[in-house]
């Protein structure tokens, strides 16, 4: 399943011996916490103290220093945070597998994107990458699994050459396996991630480096969703089955490859006040479907009838390959910062698919229209900038936006933000204005095809328009958090009930509130937070009403400050909606009217320990399984959510 031989090696490992690891790991922590340098009045000399952590939005803010390292217990525990995207999802019930943002969220985006985001959560972006200043090595370890076969895995190494240049990697693995119509320990995903990174800076400190390179491969098996049985599964209630479901895909995989390369290098001119700054970014994204058609049909009846290519199987592929320049000045003093920049990106997109039987990859072809669709290369130029200014603590004012001109102003593409912060106020108003994605614009495989002379996709941009408030206010113990949001949305652009792209003719409205409101009492710790959609209609956009997640926590040290712990309950709480559809094939989640997924509660008890440098915890997910008659939840229409199970994780992080 894997390129690399390591990455098989690890693969048979990992899974197969997870107790075995930990244990071998807790047993050697004696011997490292003994390891650690220290001089000769025993005091350690390196530490989470003296290693900092570096962005590239810091060197691009000429904020070199640094930020301290994360050995924190809290969300630990919590799994939305073991991935690159944090917000709430709806997935297919699984690690690993296809996911949407669950509450809106305003793109600012623009120019050719191909729109295959689904497996975007499970691979960090160049541009998020953290590199290190470090006094001495520093490796981080991170180990999670469950019962159910959830399994993150994360090693990385970062170290010093002499004061100006610290190098590094990084390998990630993310695995799961199948819970519906499996007869035993079946993969379902597997993703394999590896990334090496540099930082150098100069003897005088004025030019900065950040680059880095990294390959990502991820596999996920499509199931389909649950296939109800016409004489039994008369209602949702009766499809918890799980291994003994029957599915409606057995042959069908996604696999999404990615390869980045980024470098990052800014030289100060005069002081922090005038720095020149070159972005050079490569990337590449491949998105392969195959499925083979069992007998001839079987399978093939959880597609669109006539496939439009191959009737024995699909192999539809698309690759999107770009090279982006950004040259710009930034510049900052005490109370004024800004950033001024032109980019420019060259892509080529390729789309290729199996024709005939058995079967040839090439351009696919539109039997509608008699012509082929041909590789597509673009040419786009983009300027934009951020500005701020500070008065003290009191008061700071933001402004940032991009711009990417074109002929026609129907078409120019931009997004505009201002923010006013006033003390615990902030006013917040953000315009944007899109494009479709290369995706939404065309589409050629064995199942859908689009745009033909009777399905028309020259789509207008999308024009959003959202204004902001919030509140943030510390109460003695307490501390509010308070968001609304006004969101017009003109022209949206989305996947309908044919899992087709549409638009709508006219406009949307979405009001969004947000609550979080955190206390504490001696050591029991509460950290609530609210979030409230209203809208009018569901054309376009379908999102539950209110998303909850509450935590309750006790945290102490024991056994003479020894082990800092927490124990805590954490439940989750989302309403009924009808949730999107998935598209295996185009990779896309559709709006659907046949099925609502009821609303759910989910309920984690959790134990969180730190013994210095190791993190670990133990948590019973939806310990409330079988309670109040639920006997399980969808996460989306005919996939279901992981049962109750164990999950344990370590997190370790060397200093010498």
């Amino acid at each position: 399943m894997s390129d690399l031989p390591l990455f098989v090696n690890l693969r048979r490992f990992l899974p197969v011996r997870p107790c075995l690891l930990v244990l071998a790991l807790l047993g050697l922590l004696p011997l490292r916490l003994r390891a650690q340098i220290i001089d000769d009045s025993t005091r350690v000399l390196y530490g989470a103290k003296t290693t900092r952590v570096l962005y590239e939005a810091d060197i691009l803010r000429e904020q070199y220093e640094g930020r301290v390292i994360d050995t924190t217990l809290t969300n630990i525990q919590q799994q939305r945070t073991w991935f690159h995207d944090s917000t709430y999802q709806q997935d297919l019930g699984n690690v690993g597998t296809a996911s949407r943002r669950l509450l809106w969220h305003t793109n600012t985006e623009l120019g050719a994107r191909l729109g295959r985001t689904v497996f975007d959560k499970y691979t960090r972006p160049a541009a998020a990458l953290p590199f290190y200043d470090t006094k001495s090595p520093y490796t981080f370890f991170r180990y999670n699994q469950s019962s159910a076969g959830e399994q993150v895995f994360e090693l990385s190494y970062s170290r010093s050459i002499g004061k100006r240049i610290n190098l590094g990697a990084v390998f990630e693995r993310f695995g799961s396996n199948k819970i519906l119509n499996t007869n035993g320990r079946e993969g379902l995903v597997e993703h394999n991630n590896v990334r090496v990174f540099l930082r150098y800076q100069s003897q005088d400190d004025r030019y900065h480096a950040l680059a880095s390179f990294g390959t990502s491969r991820h596999r996920a098996a499509e199931q389909g969703g649950i296939l109800p049985n016409a004489l039994l599964d008369s209602l949702p209630k009766d499809l918890f089955g799980y291994d003994r479901e029957n599915v409606r895909l057995t042959l069908a995989i996604n696999r999404d490859d990615r390869d980045q390369g980024r470098l990052v290098h800014t030289y100060r001119l005069l002081g922090r006040g005038l720095t020149v700054y070159h972005v050079l970014d490569y990337s590449r994204q491949l998105n392969k479907f195959t499925d083979t058609f069992a007998n001839g049909t079987g399978d093939a009846l959880f597609y669109p009838p006539f496939p439009l290519q191959s009737t024995t199987g699909t192999d539809d592929r698309a690759e999107l390959r770009q090279l982006e320049n950004t040259a710009g000045l930034l510049g900052r003093t005490d109370a004024v910062e800004y950033r001024l920049y032109a980019r420019y990106r060259q892509s080529t997109l390729a789309t290729r698919t199996r024709v005939g039987d058995p079967g040839v990859l090439r351009s696919a072809f539109r039997r509608s229209q008699f012509t082929t669709l041909p590789d597509s290369t673009f040419g786009q130029l983009f300027v934009g900038g951020t500005a701020s200014f500070r008065y003290r603590s009191l008061l700071d004012v933001q402004t940032a936006g991009e711009l990417k001109p074109s002929a026609s102003l129907s078409q120019t593409e931009y997004w505009l933000r201002a923010t006013a912060r006033l003390g615990p106020l902030t006013g917040e108003l953000l315009n944007s204005s899109y494009a479709p994605t290369l995706t939404q614009q065309q589409f050629s495989g064995n199942h859908y095809q689009w745009p033909t002379s009777a399905y028309r996709t020259d789509f207008n941009n999308t024009n959003v328009q959202q204004l902001t408030a919030r509140l943030d206010q510390k109460l003695g113990a307490q501390r509010f958090g308070l968001s609304g949001s006004v969101v017009n949305i003109v022209n949206l652009v989305y996947f309908d009930q044919t899992a087709r792209p549409a638009q709508l003719p006219d406009a949307k409205q979405l009001l969004i509130g947000t609550l979080r409101h955190r206390f504490q009492l001696g050591h029991l710790f509460t950290d609530n937070e609210a979030t409230y959609t209203y809208s009018a209609d569901e054309r376009g956009v379908r999102l539950p009403r209110l998303v909850t997640n509450s935590k309750v926590y006790y945290q102490s040290y024991i056994f003479k400050k020894a082990l800092f712990s927490q124990v805590g309950v954490e439940l989750y709480y989302q309403s009924q909606f009808r949730g999107y559809a998935y598209s295996p094939s185009t990779q896309q989640f559709y709006l659907q009217d046949a099925f609502t997924i009821r609303s759910y509660p989910l309920a984690d008890v959790y134990l969180n320990t730190d013994i210095k440098t190791v993190s670990l915890f133990l948590k019973m997910a939806y310990v409330n399984q079988f309670l109040g008659g639920q006997d399980g939840y969808f996460a989306s229409p005919y996939y279901t959510g992981l049962p109750r199970r164990f999950q344990f994780g370590i997190r370790w992080q060397f200093f010498d």
